[in-house]
């Protein structure tokens, strides 16, 4: 039995920079759909920034057309403007991802780079790295994009145990 394709978009949510990456994951098979990154400008008030990351989105998931969203959670940041700044920024991505009907993972950084580097703590450079040797039909030059498709990278790897251990249980 051939498994069907799914599509995962993954999202590094950001005021300034929102990464976003896509995957399509077909039994344990990785492929690389696109990615890219988001932005919004500095000078405009935050109202006009989080409208254009939705608009900007909302273009990318009709383009893409996810079956499902993953999304990093935020961390606790030493600075709570950067932090609210990040969670308006994680909101648009969920509100998004809601109005167009997608099934919305959410997953911790060191989940996220567990998954993919094999530490919790690895750095941007190795995450970048392991995500270009994972799926090496990606020309990544972001790492906003690279987080971005680490995310899917984790979604795809927990979704799939799930289904196996769902199906051992069935």
């Amino acid at each position: 039995m051939v498994a069907s394709a799914i599509r995962i978009l993954g999202l590094d949510p950001g005021l300034a920079r929102m990464g976003w990456g896509a995957i399509e994951i077909s039994g344990s098979r990785l492929s690389h759909v696109a990615h890219g990154v988001l932005t919004s400008n500095p000078k405009a008030g935050l109202g006009a920034r989080l409208f254009a990351l939705h608009a900007a989105l909302c273009a990318v998931i009709a383009d893409v057309r996810p079956s499902a969203i993953a999304v990093e959670q935020a961390f606790v940041a030493k600075d709570p403007q950067a932090a609210l700044k990040l969670g308006h920024a994680r909101a648009v991505a969920l509100l998004a991802a809601a109005q167009a009907g997608l099934d919305i993972a959410e997953y911790a950084p060191n989940h996220i780079k567990k998954s993919v580097a094999g530490t919790g703590h690895a750095d941007k450079d190795q995450v970048l790295l392991m995500v270009r040797r994972l799926l090496p039909t990606a020309r990544l030059t972001a790492a906003d994009a690279a987080d971005a498709l680490a995310c899917a990278i984790a979604h795809a790897h927990f979704a799939g145990t799930r289904a196996r251990i769902l199906e051992a249980l069935a």
